[in-house]
This record gives C-alpha cells, sequence and structure tokens, in this order.
C-alpha cells in the first residue's frame, strides 16, 4: 500500500525537511509526497481504493498502535493508497473535512504545518515498523 503525503508549502532544506528525509529513507513501504503551493494548485487525482487521511487540530487522537492496526487493516483489505493530508497555516475547511476517511490529531494544540510534516512521518515509520514486530516502538 502506498504512502501518500500531500502536503501545502516547500519545505526544502530546512531542519523540518532533514527530519521528513531521515524517517522516509527508513520506511519499507512505498511512499510519495507531493508538495502543493500554500493556495491553490492542482490536488493528485484520487483513484479506488484510497483513504483519505487528514491532520486537523479537531480530529481523532490517535495513539500509535491504533494507527498501526488501522494501516494493517486498510492494507489487508487490498487498499491501494492511504493519503494523508497536511493544509497550509488555515488548515482544511468544513468541505474538505467531510470528504476525509479519517481526520487525525496530534493533540489540541496547534503545530506549524512544516512540524506536523516531520511528525508524521515520523509516526508511519512508527506505525509500520510496529507492523514488522520491529523493536523501534516500544509500548508503555
Amino acid at each position: 500500500m502506498l504512502l501518500h503525503i500531500v502536503a501545502r508549502g516547500r519545505i526544502g532544506r530546512s531542519a523540518e525537511g532533514e527530519l521528513v528525509d531521515r524517517y522516509v529513507k527508513r520506511l519499507s513501504w512505498p511512499v510519495r509526497i507531493t508538495e502543493l503551493p500554500d493556495t491553490g494548485g492542482k490536488l493528485p487525482l484520487v483513484e479506488g481504493q484510497t483513504r483519505l487521511v487528514m491532520l486537523d487540530e479537531r480530529g481523532e487522537l490517535m495513539p500509535s498502535l491504533a494507527l498501526a492496526e488501522r494501516l494493517g487493516r486498510w492494507r489487508d483489505d487490498g487498499v491501494r493508497e492511504a493519503r494523508f493530508m497536511i493544509g497550509a497555516a488555515d488548515g482544511f475547511d468544513a468541505a474538505e473535512r467531510a470528504r476525509a476517511d479519517v481526520l487525525l490529531s496530534f493533540g489540541r494544540a496547534t503545530w506549524p504545518h512544516m512540524l506536523a510534516r516531520a511528525m508524521l512521518a515520523e509516526q508511519l515509520y512508527r506505525a509500520t515498523s510496529i507492523l514488522a514486530n520491529h523493536p523501534y516502538h516500544r509500548e508503555g
């Protein structure tokens, strides 16, 4: 299953960009990152068997194990792509959030969207490590 991060803004050569690269390189699952301008730009087409996850501070607080279980279930059910959407500074509007299969929150604090991208890359690495029984994740 493809893990596809679609994010607003260009991360470039930054500390956050280095973190994203570090975790993406560790992932054994296929990954694609699509960067869009802060406004406008054309979203990649959503094909069948895609699950849309939007990062949103009002979303579900999901522990790492729960995220791993969800990804594993989607993979086992034949989902081809899990698309993770990171909005610009103002996030997503109500209509956009309504289209999501999952609204995912990294807590009730507001995070800069570039930092959220690094946090997402780490959580995807952690989730796939859990599914592979790799010792990276330590529960409890």
